[in-house]
């Protein structure tokens, strides 16, 4: 090598190594290096039985010309809460903090969604809209009248189709860790490219590791969960590999956008502030379309399972906000109604 190519080879390292140096001095860069080394550390195979938190009443529900789908339902005569869960999750895994936190003012209702958990296995194709005419069913199929409609991350899109297709059953949105749509931005076009490797891993079982090292992860930012881990594992394997996939390729289509100022119900937002999978600025965004009022939640993307109590509180006081707002407009609605009805009666005397 020349001697002009020894330097330019010296100065590139000096600064490849200086700009190494800088990063380790950024927090941000520490942090994200000390959560690889913790991931990436021999998982402990001894488990125990799993063990579920306690959770509300299930049982299957039949509903007509759909198949039958695993319901959370605490009953009562409370205002109707329906809870929708997030991609590859459960409603348990999901709200199993939030049910407590719900279930001492309201009645408190929670599917698994088509091929996740116990949810519908039917054959065909996966779409958000199937899912929201399913929870749509399944609220007739219970009367419970317009329900408040709680959607985290994917079930922020089925919560949303729900009342745009469906807006006699929505009384108010809460609306977490979502957004209008899920592919203007590099990271997310990243990971719907890398879906088949995805399932590719699902298929010939390294996903269960993944599961494992990310339920760890988790404990150890919240050790209160480690009585339920070998629970969260299992609910995780419930679900149908080609259906999350499937899942996941309908959020990369998806896009609110057009028809979302149709919806005229209250809403609010619990905005996610460290989340990496849904930008906070998406979060604002999609507040800023349904003018909802925000609740920010000190967390990541997993805060439904890392949060601890923070995150059923917030849960609530989203949804005490978005029913005090509800009841007035449900007195409007009713008035109206009483009015037509008068007014048809006069032009029929």
């Amino acid at each position: 090598m020349s001697s002009a190519r020894k330097k330019v080879a010296a100065t590139a390292g000096a600064a490849a190594a200086a700009a190494l140096a800088v990063a380790a001095l950024n927090p941000a860069v520490r942090a994200e290096a000390r959560r690889l080394r913790g991931f990436i550390r021999p998982l402990d195979v001894s488990a125990g039985p799993p063990v579920p938190p306690p959770l509300p009443p299930g049982r299957t529900v039949l509903l007509d010309g759909i198949g039958e789908v695993f319901v959370r339902d605490t009953g009562g005569e409370g205002q109707a809460v329906l809870l929708l869960h997030g991609w590859g999750a459960t409603a348990d895994i999901n709200f199993f903090q939030v049910y407590s936190a719900l279930s001492d003012g309201y009645r408190v209702i929670a599917l698994d969604h088509r091929d996740h958990g116990r949810g519908l296995r039917v054959g065909t194709a996966f779409s958000l809209e199937d899912c929201a005419d399913d929870a749509a069913a399944l609220l007739a199929v219970l009367e419970t009248g317009p329900c408040i409609l709680v959607g985290y991350s994917m079930g922020g899109p089925i919560a949303l189709l729900l009342a745009h297709r469906h807006p006699e059953l929505c009384a108010a949105l809460v609306l977490e860790a979502t957004a209008l749509e899920f592919r203007d931005g590099l990271r997310e076009r990243a990971l719907w490219r890398s879906l088949s490797v995805l399932e590719a891993g699902l298929q010939h079982g390294s996903g269960d590791g993944v599961v494992q090292r990310v339920l760890r992860a988790a404990v150890d930012e919240e050790p209160s969960l480690d009585p339920y881990r070998s629970w969260l594992a299992a609910e995780f394997r419930r679900a149908d590999v080609r259906g999350i996939v499937e899942a996941g390729r309908a959020l990369s289509t998806y896009d609110a956008r057009p028809w979302i100022s149709t919806l005229p119900m209250p809403a609010a937002v619990v905005l996610t502030t460290a989340d990496r999978l849904v930008a906070p600025r998406k979060q604002r965004a999609l507040a800023a379309a349904v003018g909802a009022t925000i609740f920010e939640l000190r967390g990541d993307h997993d805060v439904p399972i890392t949060g601890g109590t923070a995150f059923g509180r917030v849960t609530r006081a989203a949804v005490d906000h978005v029913a005090a707002l509800a009841r007035p407009a449900a007195v409007g609605r009713l008035a109206h109604s009483a009015a037509s009805v008068r007014r048809r009666r006069t032009a029929q005397s």
